[in-house]
């Protein structure tokens, strides 16, 4: 590529030197993903539970480790295979961009990995240890989202093993971590949440539609086309809000949760930021929308969750 392209693909994601730089390789625009499940889960225990704070704290610090490491994994292991270039919009661009050695990166996310376990001890000696169990598959599944041989990624599997792992058990790890019970209830009110983090995933492979095609990848974004994909994302965003909404008629969700869906207005502004773009620039705005229509939603859920505590 040459230094013209490299400085205005710079420019135009209004990348910065120093900080900024380990700053994007975290993909903070992502953590959300990571630290909603937590929340909710946590406040979907406290509502029959006294709050444990040091496990929450534990459980949401190794989840948005787990999560930055997995970023870093994406951002190591599509450099290697050729995939990443610094055209590439979704990525922090922390390698192909600013220079630094994929080992490090690498490095760095083994090390939080490293970290996560630690959390993972403590939070397993005040709870069970199938904690550790399952905490170890997810941590697994975060590697071969990109790595190992037959990456995750590359398939149309992305945005349901995501969706699973990240919402439905994330939550029900951080509710059982505090009460030491396992409800159905808690896989329900779930299933909103695992949606919308399918739905970023989505959205991300929306935009990288054309490059992942040509990089060999099937992901379901490219098994449907880019219209479809886009519709499907749409009914995503309804489904979630349609079963909101009989969780709080039935009466698994408090009358205070209907504040969820002021994050409506959000999905719709995702969708039609996506219609009629066809280029990865123009299509970073919708991504970003996605992630927060998940980051709304979910705040404003756990913050029902808490105020019916107190009324």
């Amino acid at each position: 590529m040459n230094s013209a392209n490299h400085t205005s693909v710079k420019q135009a994601l209004n990348e910065k030197s120093g900080f900024q730089i380990w700053w994007r390789l975290l993909r903070p625009h992502t953590l959300t993903a990571s630290f909603v499940p937590v929340f909710i889960g946590t406040m979907f225990a406290i509502q029959e539970h006294t709050l444990h704070v040091g496990l929450f704290i534990a459980m949401l610090l190794a989840s948005m480790l787990i999560q930055a490491a997995t970023n870093m994994f994406n951002e190591y292991y599509d450099f290697v295979r050729g995939l990443d270039n610094d055209q590439s919009v979704g990525i922090g661009g922390t390698i192909v961009r600013d220079g630094v050695k994929p080992k490090t990166v690498l490095n760095l996310a083994l090390t939080f990995f490293g970290i996560a376990v630690l959390l993972g001890v403590y939070i397993c000696i005040a709870s069970s240890w199938w904690i550790a169990v399952i905490g170890s598959v997810c941590m697994l599944f975060g590697y071969l989202y990109t790595g190992g041989p037959y990456p995750i990624a590359y398939t149309p599997f992305g945005e349901i093993s995501s969706g699973f792992l990240m919402g439905t058990v994330i939550i029900c790890i951080s509710y059982y971590i505090q009460t030491l019970e396992f409800t159905a209830s808690v896989v329900w009110i779930s299933l909103p949440i695992a949606i919308f983090i399918g739905g970023i995933m989505m959205s991300n492979n929306i935009r990288d539609l054309d490059g992942d095609k040509e990089n060999g990848r099937k992901t379901l974004a490219i098994l449907l086309g880019r219209k479809k994909a886009i519709t499907f994302l749409a009914v995503m965003f309804t489904v979630s809000f349609v079963l909101t909404a009989i969780y709080i008629f039935t009466g698994l969700l408090p009358l205070w949760s209907l504040i969820s869906f002021l994050s409506i207005v959000i999905a719709v502004d995702v969708i039609k930021k996506f219609q009629g773009k066809t280029k990865p620039l123009e299509m970073l705005p919708a991504m970003v929308a996605t992630g927060k229509t998940n980051t709304i939603y979910g705040f404003l859920l756990g913050i029902s969750l808490l105020i019916s505590n107190f009324v």
